[in-house]
């Protein structure tokens, strides 16, 4: 699991307030988001083709409430990972959605940490990669150093910040602000329906998302 310590240094991502969802509009092929993390692995969602991605933003005045929203959107499809070794936290399995049917490859719900540093000068960029590895020798953090996401979808300075790709590589929205409530279970349920579209008896429905604009 992510320190808070992380999250300052590297900015963790997060989810917001569904009342404020961006509806993004989907390119023809998808889009493809492709970054370094800590340990110089390339890492791109087009690698997550199939699952949904939850990609969590925050600049580092945002970064406290984005490690929280984090950390509860990935424990709430992954809830064995309470109590699990650090080594184990980020890979245990996803529950299925309401609905789905038994025996079919589930989708997993991938809630990416991103470290938004553009201020963070490129002979550096080996000190950043190095102190994540101490403080996150588990959990892949991706590293933003030219700024992608805030360009591809923007960001709120502050807060945390949150965009959903389907499973079809689409991005489908946008949100800034904190998840609490009724907007937390909200965002649980969208993102459950885009699961639901891959589901292998509808894979050629057109299934609506209700909930975002």
């Amino acid at each position: 699991m992510l320190s808070a310590r992380i999250i300052r240094v590297c900015v963790f991502s997060c989810a917001a307030a569904l009342a404020a969802v961006a509806h993004a509009q989907p390119p023809a092929r998808g889009v493809n988001i492709v970054l370094e993390d800590q340990f110089r692995n390339s890492r791109a969602t087009e690698q997550l083709r199939g699952h949904v991605v939850v990609l969590v933003y925050a600049d580092r005045h945002g970064a406290e409430k984005a490690l929280d929203i984090g950390r509860r959107l990935h424990l709430r499809f992954h809830p064995t990972a309470d109590g699990a070794e650090a080594t184990e936290w980020s890979r245990q399995p996803v529950v299925a959605p309401p609905g789905w049917p038994v025996g079919a490859a589930v989708p997993d719900v991938h809630v990416v940490p991103v470290a938004c540093v553009p201020e963070v000068p490129k002979p550096l960029h080996g000190v950043a990669r190095s102190r994540l590895r101490k403080e996150s020798p588990h959990v892949s953090v991706w590293l933003d150093f030219n700024d992608v996401l805030r360009e591809q979808f923007g960001a709120t300075p502050g807060e945390p910040n949150i965009a959903v790709i389907d499973t079809s590589g689409q991005p489908h929205g946008t949100m800034a602000g904190v998840v609490d409530g009724k907007r937390f279970e909200d965002l649980i349920g969208v993102i459950d329906q885009l699961r639901l579209r891959a589901r292998p008896d509808v894979r050629s429905a057109v299934v609506p998302v209700s909930g975002v604009q």
